[in-house]
């Protein structure tokens, strides 16, 4: 396994984060179990989770990814050898089962109250905010429009964080599905107030969208806030099982057919090229595809999820695959032809 630091702390994490979200849906708290076992015997030593987990987001399994990982915490005894990712749900109609009142500091505290006993813990070692409160391109959406409903609170969102790490309860704090401008304020607010520094953005990068690179990769390189790339495989597009219709029935796309923002016509057909590079190369497209994410400086640590023991174990294994630069050249290549054909 390979290691980084957290930007600005002392926490070192494996550069590849094992994902949760399909334990307790599409995965039972056994294989999450497994999965967790066989992760940290590889070196992993990084498992990021969320409130709102497994995804799909309903009421009824609300919470239960976290309890699989806090059961496997206190069974292994390793909570002080994992560094353990989380975050707070935003706004929105699909987790008004969850809370209505955004990141107001009861709410805050609140979400944090309820995760550490579902991890059975008594501190989260980076606590992030899921998506940003106010109505902003997020999750693929193009053409932005202001909201003019939203009041500015970015300060009071610092402050409740920085009770929280003066209490004891979580080390750092990240933000995700963010964009540039929200990143640099919440990097002003820190600077000028004396407020907690956001050390993290998990954001979607991948093959298929790369659009982090048209101003965040140069916000997370100058400010140095380090890049938890989620959805690496885009939903399992880029491990080549749909385009080559060895998808098997329980495969997430066809379990759950409206997350389809990697399906389109034009996302097909750049897989399809990606697909000829990696075999050109002797490679599979799923370990190409994640070393390229991995290989990327503005990266800290790559977010592989997995329902399969076997597909596990393909995607740790491709922290040993090394790009070289002509193929990131035949990679780049057909970005220039299909540039981000999934939002």
């Amino acid at each position: 396994m390979k290691y980084t630091t957290l930007p600005n702390t002392d926490i070192k994490v494996s550069k590849i984060c094992l994902g949760s979200m399909t334990w307790g849906n599409q995965n039972t708290e056994a294989e999450g179990h497994q999965q967790m076992d066989y992760a940290f015997d590889k070196g992993v030593n990084f498992i990021d989770t969320a409130e709102l987990y497994p995804v799909p987001a309903t009421a009824e399994t609300s919470g239960r990814t976290s309890e699989i990982i806090g059961t496997w915490l206190k069974k292994s005894g390793n909570r002080d050898k994992v560094v353990i990712a989380s975050k707070i749900a935003g706004g929105g109609d699909y987790t008004a089962h969850i809370r209505t009142t955004g990141f107001r500091p009861s709410a805050i505290k609140e979400a944090i109250d309820l995760e550490l006993k579902r991890l059975q813990t008594d501190y989260i070692d980076l606590y992030q905010l899921h998506w940003p409160e106010r109505d902003t391109n997020r999750f693929g959406v193009r053409n932005f429009k202001l909201d003019n409903e939203w009041k500015d609170n970015f300060n009071e969102i610092l402050h409740s964080l920085d009770l929280e790490i003066k209490a004891g309860r979580i080390r750092n704090i990240g933000i995700s599905n963010e964009n540039s401008w929200g990143t640099m304020r919440y990097l002003e607010e820190s600077k000028h107030h004396n407020l907690p520094r956001v050390a993290t953005i998990q954001n979607a990068y991948s093959m298929l969208t790369r659009t982090f690179e048209t101003d965040l990769a140069e916000v997370s390189l100058r400010e140095n806030v380090g890049l938890l790339a989620y959805s690496p495989m885009a939903f399992g597009v880029l491990s080549g099982k749909y385009i080559k219709g060895t998808a098997e029935d329980n495969a997430r796309l066809k379990l759950f057919p409206r997350f389809a923002r990697y399906s389109g016509d034009k996302a097909t057909e750049a897989a399809n090229k990606y697909l000829k590079i990696a075999k050109d190369n002797n490679m599979s497209l799923a370990q190409m595809s994640l070393a390229f994410v991995s290989q990327r400086p503005f990266v800290t640590s790559t977010i592989i999820g997995a329902t399969k023991l076997e597909q596990l174990k393909e995607n740790i294994a491709s922290i040993d695959i090394f790009l070289t630069d002509e193929v990131l050249k035949q990679i780049d290549a057909v970005h220039q032809v299909i540039p981000n054909p999934a939002p």
